[in-house]
């Protein structure tokens, strides 16, 4: 099973940044668009940023000009930087990524998901 590990989230005060990882835990022959989304409580999870495995990113309106999308190819990891963060950003980040692994079924994959709490 291939599983997507995300590590960089936290608690931070408004204003401050945090950066966001995200590697596929496993070989994979290929992977296509990469994306962050996120989740608050009583709220539908939305995407906040994506990037296609030739460079083309796309974002929310509510966070273009503070975070930036990236990934590297060589380690099939995707970033999310992420400045003057705001109250409103809290929620559960996931990582998303369709991909072909291996040795397991192609598709769109989650990650666990990585809290980030923004507070003063």
């Amino acid at each position: 099973q291939v599983q997507l590990v995300e590590s960089g989230g936290g608690s931070v005060q408004p204003g401050g940044s945090l950066r966001l990882s995200c590697a596929a835990s496993r070989s994979i022959d290929r992977i296509y668009d990469m994306g962050w989304y996120r989740q608050a409580p009583g709220k539908q999870r939305e995407l906040v940023a994506s990037i296609t495995n030739g460079g083309y990113t796309n974002y929310a309106d509510s966070v273009k000009g503070r975070f930036t999308i990236s990934r590297d190819n060589a380690k099939n990891t995707v970033y999310l930087q992420m400045n003057s963060l705001k109250p409103e950003d809290s929620a559960k980040y996931y990582c998303n990524a369709d991909l072909t692994p291996l040795d397991a079924t192609p598709g769109s994959y989650w990650g666990q998901g990585t809290q980030v709490t923004v507070s003063s």
